[in-house]
C-alpha cells in the first residue's frame, strides 16, 4: 500500500497528514519534504502510476485543482513564478512511482540557498503546520 492510499483511508487524520482538500477524483496535500514553503501536490484518488491511465474526468479535475493551487499560492506567498511537475516512473525521479501526482511549487528569484547548494539540505522559513494553516481555508 502506498503512502497516498494510506492517507486516503483516514479522513479524520487530514490535518495531521496535511490534506488541504478532497475532491471527487483527486486531493490536494502539502508535500512533507518541500522544496519551498507552499509546495503542494494534487494526487488522484485512483492508485495509478501513469497519467494516461487516468479517466478524463480525473485529469480535468486535476488541472482545475492545479489552477486553483496556483491562484492560492500567488495570493498567499506572492512568488515570482510557479513550478509544475510530474515525474512518471522511478527512472524519471518519482519518489512514489506507483501513484502519480502533480507538484505545484512557488518560486522566487534567487531562492536557492547556501544549505541546498553546499550541504544538500533544504531549509524552509516556516513549519508545515504554519503552511497548512495559511492555506487550508482557501480550499
Amino acid at each position: 500500500e502506498c503512502v497516498f492510499c494510506r492517507i486516503l483511508k483516514n479522513p479524520a487524520d487530514d490535518e495531521k497528514n496535511f490534506v488541504l482538500h478532497r475532491a471527487g477524483h483527486n486531493f490536494v496535500i502539502l508535500n512533507v519534504y518541500p522544496y519551498t514553503s507552499g509546495h503542494l501536490m494534487v494526487v488522484p484518488l485512483a492508485h495509478l502510476s501513469d497519467l494516461d491511465a487516468a479517466e478524463k474526468a480525473a485529469t480535468d479535475e486535476l488541472m482545475d485543482l492545479t489552477k486553483h493551487c496556483q491562484k492560492v499560492l500567488r495570493e498567499i506567498y506572492r512568488p515570482d513564478g510557479i513550478n509544475l511537475g510530474m515525474n512518471l516512473g522511478k527512472a524519471a525521479g518519482a519518489g512514489v512511482a506507483e501513484h502519480f501526482h502533480l507538484h505545484i511549487l512557488p518560486r522566487w528569484i534567487g531562492d536557492a540557498n547556501f544549505m541546498t547548494a553546499g550541504g544538500q539540505t533544504r531549509t524552509i522559513p516556516e513549519s508545515l503546520m504554519t503552511t497548512y494553516e495559511k492555506l487550508k481555508d482557501r480550499f
